[in-house]
């Protein structure tokens, strides 16, 4: 949950510096939307234990749900009416659990990789079992911390965190070695992407919201890569299952309209693109076809981000066409020393 700490902000301060901001974000590349199908509520998350829905994947037979943070590891399995049927538990106490995953032989990954504050020594994924059974895996930034918020597996069961970044840059890590418990294992930059303002309403803080990359998914068969923002979905082609190159590739954008604080993104088996909120008593949300709206034939080539997309990654290790949206350097010095930074560094988490 966000919410405004630290010393009084006069709310017109407030509100004129993040429109600068979001302003000088919107102004680098137009956002062009996908034809795509409208996002539908399925049903509501009522069960009072699940207040902070974070992340969510899908088997085709259940839904599986985290909260944001926790003291110990809760998994809520859902039925499609989204009711809990069970919880897989463990008493190992998280630090601040984001977003969730799920590979093949059914061990669900949490991402416990929140660090609003910039201030841990490591990050972690737990590995757990549908009978609760928790391994941890400590990992390393090799450039200092990140916040982080979402998580991607790939076929092979190697993560891929994507950091959440207040200027729309967001970093792509992965670890260097095999994953060694508890650790810890030191992780590697392998690229960044960037993601430009969108005028799509929703979020806790505007406009800002639509460029913090806030969860990820990966269909079932791996050839279709998610990121969300508060606002909206960017889907990636990746026919191989190489995440890198997919993230490389020109995405389609799906609006994910009016969602509090849309952080969860899930595909069911049939290419379904599903939504959900923090909050209580908000909606799981279907795009229903959103799979079918990526087509290699729609991608540009590899390193080439496309001008009709409003998100594009960049080569491992370079910036190429892509890095921080286009605006001069000083005009973005100005924006922060004149407001803008210093009310989003208000933005805090109840939850460190």
């Amino acid at each position: 949950m966000l919410e405004v700490r630290g010393w009084a902000v006069r709310p017109g301060v407030l509100a004129v510096s993040a429109a600068v901001l979001f302003m000088a974000l919107a102004s680098a590349t137009p956002a062009v939307a996908a034809p795509a199908p409208t996002s539908e509520p399925l049903c509501k998350v009522t069960d009072p234990r699940v207040t902070e829905l974070s992340g969510l994947v899908s088997d085709g037979q259940h839904w599986y749900g985290i909260n944001d943070g926790g003291s110990k590891v809760q998994v809520f399995v859902f039925g499609h009416d989204c009711k809990v049927q069970k919880v897989i538990g463990n008493p190992l106490d998280p630090f601040d659990v984001e977003d969730l995953a799920r590979t093949a032989d059914g061990t669900l990954w949490l991402s416990d990789t929140g660090d609003n504050k910039k201030a841990r020594e490591t990050v972690a994924l737990l590995a757990v079992t549908p009978q609760g059974k928790t391994t941890l895996y400590r990992l390393t930034y090799p450039d200092g911390q990140h916040d982080t918020e979402a998580l991607i597996m790939d076929g092979k069961g190697t993560p891929y965190l994507i950091t959440k970044d207040v200027l729309g840059e967001a970093k792509i890590y992965r670890p260097k070695a095999a994953l060694s418990s508890p650790g810890p294992t030191a992780l590697e930059s392998v690229g960044s992407l960037t993601v430009h303002a969108t005028d799509t309403p929703g979020g806790p803080v505007g406009g800002i919201g639509t460029v913090l990359v806030t969860g990820a998914a990966t269909s079932a068969d791996g050839k279709i890569l998610a990121l969300r923002t508060y606002t909206d979905a960017y889907l990636y082609s990746a026919p191989d299952g190489d995440v890198l190159e997919g993230l490389k590739r020109t995405p389609v954008r799906v609006p994910l309209p009016n969602e509090k604080q849309g952080e969860a993104i899930a595909f069911e088996p049939d290419g379904t693109l599903l939504s959900g909120s923090e909050g209580v008593g908000e909606p799981i949300r279907a795009v229903r076809g959103a799979a079918s709206l990526v087509t290699p034939a729609a991608d540009t080539p590899s390193g080439q981000p496309g001008g009709a997309a409003n998100s594009s990654a960049t080569a491992p290790g370079t910036k190429g066409g892509s890095g921080v949206p286009v605006l001069p350097a000083a005009g973005i010095v100005v924006v922060v020393v004149g407001g803008g930074w210093f009310a989003l560094s208000k933005l805090r988490k109840r939850r460190t």
